[in-house]
């Protein structure tokens, strides 16, 4: 008969490591790994409006889609690339294809009417301005 010793926080243990690799995000090595694109971001506020900059190279600009729907700014799109090498004696073509989606949640001072997006050199710039806000002078509430 084996006897071991009890160990009240095991099942805890066991449970924080199942639970940490059922959520873990892939590290940046293995990203290159997974299907689809992943484009990177550079989010800023500016004192008239917010600037989203996407580095999109090999993306043409008829395949890249920003949508607003219910204060949520949604810019997706598709990276197709072929790469074809001929030769003499040797042919080779490589493609890669890879679909991609980022969403925002906008503040509630933009002004969602004017917003305008821009594509030039592989990179998109989504500019949301901001509404100017009028100052408003402090209400008095008379209680009863």
């Amino acid at each position: 008969m084996l006897l071991t010793k009890f160990d009240p926080m095991r099942d805890f243990r066991d449970l924080e490591r199942r639970m940490e690799s059922a959520f873990r995000f892939p590290e940046i090595g293995e990203l290159s790994t997974l299907s689809g694109f992943a484009p990177s971001v550079n989010t800023r506020e500016g004192e008239y409006a917010y600037h989203v900059e996407v580095d999109l190279p090999g993306v043409k600009k008829e395949d890249i889609h920003v949508d607003l729907k219910d204060d949520v700014l949604t810019i997706s799109g598709e990276r197709k690339t072929k790469k074809e090498v001929k030769e003499k004696d040797y042919y080779k073509m490589e493609s890669s294809y890879g679909k991609f989606q980022r969403s925002f949640t906008l503040p509630e001072n933009t002004d969602a009417e004017n917003i305008e997006a821009n594509s030039k050199d592989g990179v998109l710039e989504v500019v949301i301005p901001k509404m100017k806000r009028s100052k408003k002078e402090t209400k008095k509430i008379k209680i009863k």
